[in-house]
This record gives structure tokens, sequence and C-alpha cells, in this order.
């Protein structure tokens, strides 16, 4: 492993089913130097590898090593710096799921505000762990190199009050129990390239759907959140891959004083067996899975992610008053085009009209002449937003730059 510092960040965006990095340049706005990652943690683990040129491959992990998040992150730091011939990072920036009321920017991490972090555990447990674990294994390999944890709530601090409130006594949001929403970090990615796919719209209404493993939509106005699907934690709003979405809280309470469930059945139930997987009927929390299986199981299961992502749009449509742009982003957002079919057929009241045969090729633009809303797909860069931030800290702009 080189010890030589390299003149590059390593970003580090670990999730409930992958861990993701990227070497961006120190100069903003290059694109990466080299990226991968380990996917299907859970399933069948895999490193992949693309280098600035775009080649790439993907491999098995040997079946002997270590499958829990902590590990793997450990064991594929360790290997980086030869994996991808470059040396000690210059900085390392992490995505941090939740920051709670206190974190509205990206922030250099020193003790205090790992502990702080820390303590927002219970608020997403089944990211933040796995975001720490990161961090704390980053310093260990690298104790010398500046951290910072770039936030997925951050990006949603600009709502209006009403649309971070319950509707539970007062002292509890001033302690902090709020509608906080997440993968602001891949909406904020949306945000600063819409202009040059939509013009004069990207200031007007967007909705942004993020469709993947966890899945969430952003109304937007002039490019700020206005409102979001996720609320306290990750497990509001669409279907998921495990996670349950919108509930009544009913349920949880009948859940545990009817069918004497204790906390950690309820709290493994609504993270681990609902969702995708659960409607499936164990099937697969894998949208390619069950769109190629022919059990109705999984026809149902699909037939719910796309009439709930449907209802939501109509939602954050009202909060707008209209529609002029819907995105598509995320794994399931940029691949599948049945499911983006399914959802834009679903909104033709609001006067989105597709072009079938863009929407085939995954191309950027898939709306039909005439469409009254503009649809695009945009890949996600979650990885080039922490790059950017990272090094905005570190330079002293930590405030967000105006779009």
């Amino acid at each position: 492993m080189s010890a030589v510092t390299s003149d590059a960040v390593l970003v580090l965006n670990i999730g409930s089913s992958s861990i993701k990095f990227a070497f961006h340049p120190t100069e903003p706005g290059t694109k990466a130097l080299a990226a991968g990652g380990i996917d299907a943690i859970g399933h069948t683990p895999a490193l992949r590898l693309r280098s600035s040129d775009g080649a790439g491959r993907r491999e098995p992990l040997a079946s002997d090593l270590p499958k829990d998040h902590a590990s793997l992150t450990d064991w594929l730091l360790r290997r980086l710096p030869d994996l991808c011939g470059i040396g000690t990072p210059a900085a390392i920036g992490h995505r941090v799921v939740h920051g709670g009321a206190d974190f509205a920017r990206p922030i250099r991490v020193d003790a205090t505000v790992l502990e702080r972090l820390a303590a927002l555990i219970p608020l997403a447990p089944g990211h933040q762990p796995h975001n720490l674990a990161g961090i704390r294994a980053a310093g260990r390999l690298w104790p010398e190199v500046p951290q910072v944890a770039c936030f997925d709530t951050a990006f949603h601090r600009s709502q209006p009050r009403l649309a971070q409130l319950f509707a539970l006594p007062r002292e509890l949001a001033d302690e902090g129990i709020l509608r906080y929403g997440f993968h602001g970090l891949s909406y904020d990615h949306v945000a600063r390239v819409l202009p040059d796919l939509a013009g004069r719209r990207a200031d007007g209404r967007v909705v942004v759907a993020h469709l993947g493993h966890g899945a969430s939509m952003c109304a937007m106005h002039e490019r700020r959140s206005i409102a979001t699907s996720m609320g306290f934690t990750a497990l509001d709003g669409l279907v998921m891959g495990k996670r349950c979405g919108e509930l009544d809280p009913g349920v949880v309470l009948h859940l545990l004083r009817d069918r004497g469930m204790s906390l950690d059945q309820v709290e493994d139930l609504l993270t681990r067996r609902s969702g995708l997987l659960g409607v499936s009927g164990g099937i697969s929390d894998d949208m390619r899975d069950l769109l190629v299986s022919d059990d109705p199981r999984a026809a149902e299961a699909v037939d719910l992610f796309c009439y709930r992502a449907v209802r939501r749009i109509g939602s954050l449509a009202a909060v707008l008053g209209g529609l002029d742009v819907l995105v598509f982003t995320g794994g399931i957002g940029e691949h599948a085009a049945v499911i983006r079919k399914r959802i834009v057929d679903g909104t033709a009241w609001l006067g989105a009209n597709l072009d079938e045969r863009a929407n085939e090729a995954n191309s950027t633009h898939i709306h039909a002449a005439g469409s009254a809303i503009a649809i695009h797909v945009v890949k996600a860069d979650e990885e080039g937003v922490i790059a950017r931030e990272t090094l905005d800290v570190l330079r002293g702009a930590s405030e967000r730059p105006p779009l």
C-alpha cells in the first residue's frame, strides 16, 4: 500500500446493501479517477472497479471473506491504493444519512462530531452505523487525513416549517422530532444539472423520484426542497426494497400490544422484511428479479411500488401547485423503463406524455413532443456531490453555495 499522499479525494458512500467509493481529483468539476465498490451485500457480494476511461470489471468476493458492512469496508479500504494505483488520499468525504437538526451543511469530522452523529443512530439504524464505521475505518488507516461528513438530510433543511412538522405536541418538535427527508445528496446533484436539461423549467415546479433499493421523492421549486416523502427516519414514504414506507402508526401499536411483538421484532419487520421483499412473499427485494418473475406475488409487489409512486407524485404536485418537470434517478429510476412508463402513465392527468422509444433506450429526455411536462432521466452522482462538498469544507466554503 502506497504511503505517498495523492492529489485526490476519496469518497465513501456506504448504503444499506452496498459500499461505493470514488477517487476525485482536487480540481473541481473533473471526473473521477477511479470508482467502484462492493454491491449485493447480504446476497452474493461482488467487487466492482471502474477506471477513468470507463473500463470496468466485476468479480465475486471470496467466500471466506466476512459479509458484514464494517469488515468489508475495512477490507476494501486497505486494498484501494493497490486496486486503483492511487496513494493515500488528500481528504476523505463520507455520505452520512442523518444529520439531525444540528447539521445542515457538511462538516469536518472530529471526535465530538463523531459522538454527536452516533447519537443519531436510532433515527437511521440501517445506514448510520455503516456510515460511521467507514469514518472509523478510514481514521484507523489514515489518521492524519482530514475527513468530512456530508449529509443526506441537509438538502431538505430549506423546507418551510409546515413541511417539517408532525401533528404532535410542540415540545416534541422543539426537541427535534421533525420531518428531515433523505437522499439529499442525490437531489442536490439533480438540482445542479437540471438547467442543462430543462432550461428555464428547472426553476419551476419539479418532482424528482429517486427510485432504488431505498426510494423517495422530492418536490423542488427554484431547485430547493419544498417537500419530500421521507420523514423523521428513512422508513417513511414509498415502497422500498425491504422497508415498508408509508404506514399507519396504529399498525405498530397493534403489533406491540395485540401481537406481543418486541420492539426489536417490529423494527426487523419494518426495515428488513417488508417492502418489495415482504409483499412478494420473500421472492426478492430486487426489482430486477421481480420484473422477470411470473409469480403473481411478484407482480403485486411491483404494482404496489408503482401505485404508491403515482400517489406521491400527485401529493407533491398539489404542494407545488402543478408540475413542470418530472425526473427519474437512482438504480430503478435510471434503468427500469417499464417502471418509468407505468408511473408516467399514472400521471397522464397532469399532462405527462412519454416517448416510448426514448424511454426504452434509457435516454436523458423521455417526454414526447407536446408533453405538458418535461420528463428526464438523470444518472445519480452522490459521490461527485460529496467530493465537491468535501473540498468546499477544507477550503473554508462550507456554506451551500447558491444554485
